[in-house]
């Protein structure tokens, strides 16, 4: 079986997916509803919050390797986001941060 009409499937989702929000919300003359703009403001900072939670809830205190890459990590978003307030630059910061202490510390 081709994979073709499955690639063309997912292909026109995601394009329908990118399109709506501009079909739904893409007026010159309205700004953001005032729901999208509360999330906008808000969801950032309890994204880093959920990523805070899941990275520290296996910690081990046995060892420097167990704790400290999670808690540089952990430092690195905070300030970051706090800062620069850019999502993803504080999580993909965070993350190489965390993997070279771990690389360093195994």
């Amino acid at each position: 079986m081709s994979p073709l009409p499955q690639i063309l499937v997912i292909a026109l989702v995601t394009a329908a997916l990118r399109l709506l929000p501009v079909l739904l919300l893409g007026g010159r003359d309205r700004g953001l509803p005032p729901t999208l703009l509360r999330l906008s403001q808000s969801l950032p900072g309890a994204i880093i919050g959920f990523l805070v939670v899941y990275s520290l809830r296996d910690l081990a205190f046995t060892a420097l390797s167990g704790w400290l890459p999670a808690l540089l990590g952990v430092l690195v978003a905070g300030l970051l986001q706090h800062y620069r307030k850019n999502t993803l630059l504080s999580v993909f910061s965070a993350t190489a941060a965390y993997m070279a202490l771990l690389q360093v510390l195994a």
